[in-house]
């Protein structure tokens, strides 16, 4: 049983400062799963099971063990320290529902890109479309154990410039997910250190 369930975390009342982050990426690649391990809070999930009606409008060729789907959006959320909070949303990775991902993306800070590598292809529309808005993110390979290309391959692959971090992960795992985040916090940091004036 989960005791973030039955023992919800309460918000520190020396929180000071809010960071939206969105975790995006193609159908099935483990928004989900990384949303629920890494939240401290019973994470908010708008997972319905899948239906006939879905019948050949989602591909799920590569992910023929899955029997739900986020039909809007997940949310949870992660204390980094004593004035820090990170509110997380999972985006629905569906070609159907990639409407919402512009609302989804409004106030955001910064986003995850989350890859499978057996499906790289899917995730090009979700740095597209952060590329387009402007916001700043990271790419996480999601290593099912056996990824099919190295990192630098992967970079490659996805065209992705040097400047983007991209770190391995195992959505699975709650470590594994905060030092996901915990990179992206980095990167956002540096991206604002870096266009503070000199004094």
């Amino acid at each position: 049983m989960d005791s973030r369930s039955s023992d919800p975390a309460p918000l520190r009342a020396t929180a000071r400062h809010g960071l939206k982050v969105v975790v995006v990426g193609g159908f099935g690649v483990g928004k989900t799963t990384m949303v629920r391990s890494v939240s401290e809070i019973r994470p908010l999930s708008t997972e319905e099971t899948m239906t006939g009606a879905g019948a050949g409008v989602d591909d799920t060729s590569a992910v023929r063990a899955k029997t739900t789907t986020t039909v809007a959006f997940d949310f949870g959320r992660i204390t980094l320290d004593d004035e820090l909070v990170l509110y997380l949303f999972g985006a629905p990775g569906q070609e159907r529902f990639w409407f919402l991902w512009d609302r989804l993306f409004s106030g955001t800070l910064g986003a995850v890109v989350l890859v499978d590598t057996r499906r790289v292809r899917d995730s090009w529309y979700a740095i597209d479309r952060l590329e387009h808005h402007g916001t700043p993110f990271i790419v996480a390979r999601n290593n099912f154990g056996h990824p099919r290309h190295s990192l630098d391959q992967l970079r490659d692959a996805l065209d992705l410039p040097h400047h983007v971090p991209l770190v391995d992960c195992d959505a699975r795992r709650r470590d594994s997910g905060k030092a996901v985040l915990v990179a992206l916090v980095n990167h956002l940091f540096a991206l604002s250190s870096a266009r503070e004036p000199t004094p």
